[in-house]
């Protein structure tokens, strides 16, 4: 039977629970999971810092991060969607259920774009109470499908739908009602609330999305790539610890070949050939994970 070794450290490492019984669905509902990862993300959790693949969970005090042309896709537990672009980072603080029946959560956007689709269309199971601030710049969630992004000179609020209060810093709050509204905080100068152009909400929302092809993983996904085989134990940990460092939920699978023992590295859950395809030439082309030879499959 094979074993995936890096599934199993990697599950240890982040506390995973595996899937909640039926008879305590309600208390143990995981509070935020992974739905998808384009390309690489990480989390940092106290001082480890371990790479996200599709299905794992995230807690209270987690940090996630996301590398060049990476987007990742997080659940939270009243059914909202949290979705981050490339270069992006997000902490989730306060972050629980308040007497089983109350999800909580504080987000704090640090940099990058994201997207929170908190509205009353999303189907809860639970009440939620919501506040995200986009750096420095506060927003109270009362049922909201909004768009933020934060720079070193910048933060954007656009609301898509319901509504928000805002409190930038240093100002007294108000709020935003109406759909494709927007605030700036340009360095220490408040922006009036404008309308956002539908061309470019569209380039604002794509900085979000996922870009199917282009190494995006799922729950579902079936394609793999093997990155490479060895004998020895240590030799496939060698690989499995540089793909690792550079953010790729990487396993090891252990198998018989005729007598011998061989263990391979592989990256798993792609949703489509040309995802994995796309990774596989991606990391080609870097000078340290070049070397390995890489096979596509399912």
């Amino acid at each position: 039977m094979r074993l995936s070794i890096g599934a199993v450290l990697l599950a240890t490492a982040l506390g995973a629970s595996g899937l909640a019984s039926a008879q305590s669905e309600t208390k143990s509902r995981p509070l935020a999971t992974v739905e998808s990862v384009q390309m690489s993300a990480s989390v940092e959790r106290g001082r480890a810092t371990l790479p996200l693949a599709p299905g794992m969970e995230l807690k209270s005090g987690d940090r996630v991060n996301t590398g060049a042309k990476s987007r990742l896709i997080v659940k939270l537990a009243d059914g909202s969607t949290v979705k981050l672009g490339e270069q992006g980072s997000i902490f989730f603080d306060r972050m629980g259920m308040r007497d089983g029946k109350v999800f909580e959560a504080a987000i704090f956007a640090a940099e990058g774009a994201f997207r929170l689709a908190a509205d009353k269309f999303v189907k809860s199971v639970v009440d939620r109470e919501l506040s995200v601030a986009v750096n420095a710049v506060n927003v109270g969630v009362h049922g909201a499908d909004l768009w933020g992004k934060s720079t070193s000179d910048s933060q954007i609020v656009c609301l898509i739908q319901g509504n928000i209060d805002v409190t930038p810093p240093g100002e007294k709050p108000f709020t935003m009602n109406q759909p494709l509204s927007f605030y700036a905080l340009e360095g220490t100068t408040s922006r009036a609330v404008a309308t956002v152009l539908p061309n470019r909400f569209t380039e604002w929302a794509m900085e979000t999305e996922e870009q199917p092809g282009r190494g995006v993983t799922t729950r579902t996904g079936k394609w793999k790539v093997t990155v490479g085989s060895a004998k020895k134990s240590s030799e496939a940990f060698g690989i499995y610890n540089e793909l690792r460092k550079a953010g790729y939920a990487a396993e090891i699978v252990p198998a018989k070949v005729g007598d011998a023992r061989v263990y391979s590295v592989r990256l798993s859950n792609f949703e489509s050939e040309k995802d994995a395809k796309f990774v596989a030439e991606t990391l080609k082309g870097q000078a340290t994970l070049g070397k390995h030879q890489y096979k596509v499959g399912m």
